[in-house]
């Protein structure tokens, strides 16, 4: 599964789970970092990626519009980047079930 990291999400992520989601990036890399949302988006749905994110937007739009792209919304609030990593690392099951399943949209954290 490739994942595809939000502007709100730490760069450093991609190499920091690249041993579970090889071939991740983030936003930042492809240029995509201050551009709107449906510029991800698309650049998501046609590449094959997961959005991973901490914003309603990409949650909403996946509600409204479903797969693909499949949406990963993490609702964590402020923390350090190794919550985020320690939260991908230990959802990879829950993470290869939601690849698998019909479901567009995926939260993990608090509820």
């Amino acid at each position: 599964m490739k994942l595809l990291f939000d502007e709100n999400l730490a760069p450093e992520l991609v190499e920091a789970l690249a041993d579970s989601y090889p071939h991740s990036q983030h936003v930042h890399e492809n240029g995509l970092g201050a551009s709107d949302d449906r510029d991800v988006w698309d650049y998501a749905r046609s590449s094959g990626f997961v959005i991973v994110t901490k914003d309603t937007d990409f949650y909403n739009r996946s509600l409204r519009v479903g797969a693909p792209p499949k949406v990963i919304w993490l609702r964590l609030g402020n923390c350090t980047t190794a919550a985020v990593e320690m939260l991908l690392r230990n959802s990879e099951q829950t993470l290869t079930r939601f690849a698998a399943s019909e479901e567009s949209c995926l939260t993990l954290g608090r509820r």
